[in-house]
């Protein structure tokens, strides 16, 4: 039997998961990462994208969105993120949308001044290719 870690996941406005696992992955600012029992403390920076959670005893993940935020692992892991869905809880007619609007406005010229809302679309569009490879089941199983 492997060892497990407890992990919390809270959003702004609740507690999105608690519970003990074995292994969670996440998107980081350098890439993916997987976090376990005993790992070495760290604070991480999280990007958009897709977090994978292997609970103790199960063979499948649960899979989520979530958008941006940090991992604090110690004994424990938490992590701190703006908004999390799980898979079932995805809209995808609604992601399709927002990813089709964030396309056409970035394919317009833009000035220097609205470079922060440059930034804003890119990461509108970010979230909502997440939300709909979540909704599918994952990147990783595509």
């Amino acid at each position: 039997m492997s060892k497990s870690v407890l992990l919390e996941i809270i959003t702004p406005s609740k507690l999105f998961y608690k519970g003990e696992i074995e292994l969670v992955i996440c998107r980081t600012l350098s890439g993916d990462e997987g976090f376990m029992a005993d790992h070495a403390w760290a604070c991480k920076l999280l990007d958009v994208g897709e977090l994978w959670i292997k609970e103790v005893g199960s063979k499948d993940f649960k899979i989520a969105a979530i958008s941006r935020g940090y991992v604090d692992v110690k004994d424990y892991i938490i992590i701190y993120t703006d908004a999390a869905e799980w898979s079932e809880q995805i809209d995808k007619k609604k992601a399709m949308n927002e990813k089709e609007r964030a396309e056409h406005w970035l394919a317009l010229p833009h000035t220097k001044e609205e470079g922060n809302d440059v930034l804003l679309a890119k990461i509108a569009l970010q979230k909502s290719i997440t939300r709909m490879n979540v909704s599918e089941g994952g990147a990783r199983r595509k």
